[in-house]
């Protein structure tokens, strides 16, 4: 239960999933910060990795308020999509501009470990609303 709703899916990857990604968002916010102070990386760059890393936090946030399955696999999807964009950026980030490597590949692997997570709840999700329209119907 979380705000008085079911939550779908297992509830301890969505848990993990909005400690993960409310923990990815301050690491966006901090690395936003590093990459317009300390690098040559245009701040129209930065801002595109922090628009979209900061998105996967809310939407993750907005699924928990979702008003049927299908939009809580729609925002849980609308997530996976911001988690690539944001990988996207940080890998080209990584490899254009003069920043901590070693930082950065651990960003990769924490993006990475969200999208896994994202992925296997809404299949999870899909599954669950599959079984319960079988089950309607037989």
């Amino acid at each position: 239960m979380e705000n008085g709703k079911k939550v779908e899916g297992n509830a301890s990857k969505v848990n993990i999933l909005k400690l993960k990604s409310e923990a990815l968002s301050v690491r966006i916010m901090k690395m936003d910060f590093y990459l317009k102070k300390q690098t040559d990386c245009p701040s129209s760059i930065s801002n595109q990795i922090l628009r979209s890393g900061t998105s996967i936090c809310a939407n993750i946030a907005e699924s928990f308020n979702a008003e049927s399955k299908s939009d809580f696999i729609h925002k849980l999807s609308v997530a996976l999509k911001e988690a690539d964009e944001t990988l996207s950026w940080a890998k080209n980030i990584k490899a254009c501009y003069n920043v901590n490597q070693e930082a950065f590949t651990t960003l990769l692997d924490d993006i990475n470990e969200i999208r896994y997570i994202l992925i296997a709840s809404i299949k999870t999700s899909k599954q669950n609303i599959a079984k319960a329209t079988k089950d309607v119907l037989s």
